[in-house]
């Protein structure tokens, strides 16, 4: 069976997990947060359409990107309100600007730490060499 008439059939929960390499357990916690929705099979069986699948790509870029659960529960919506287009792109971009801010933040936080270790390392190397030299002369 092609990906398109998957989609439109479902797919299980393991053949979605698998082919988007994450755990069923963690789709499984998704949905319980209210990020997803399958809809269930006569058996109880959970069924993921096109959609679903597409909240679940949406969700593991957030995380990919260090955004939490909350964060992109608010970017995308819960499944169970339909957020538009622009709404979806107004948050994304909000909640991505605020990313960007905190990563130059965390840049120049790691940059000024990176000086200080410079200066540190030059002021112990050049304290050994004293020491060194110390050494040597009461060997002398």
């Amino acid at each position: 069976m092609d990906a398109a008439n998957r989609g439109e059939l479902g797919y299980s929960i393991s053949e979605l997990a698998s082919e988007l390499g994450v755990s069923a357990s963690s789709v499984r916690y998704y949905e319980k947060r209210g990020l997803l929705a399958p809809r269930r099979t006569g058996g109880n069986q959970r069924l993921y359409d096109r959609r679903e699948r597409a909240r679940l790509k949406l969700i593991l870029r957030g995380k990919h990107f260090g955004y939490s659960l909350d964060e992109i529960a608010r970017m995308i919506g819960f499944w169970d309100t339909d957020l538009d287009e622009l709404t979806q792109i107004d948050r994304s971009l909000a909640f991505g600007e605020r990313k960007l801010a905190e990563i130059g933040s965390r840049i120049r936080e790691m940059q000024a730490l990176e000086q200080e270790l410079v200066a540190l390392a030059a002021r112990m190397r050049a304290r050994r060499g004293e020491l060194t030299q110390e050494h040597m002369r009461k060997r002398s």
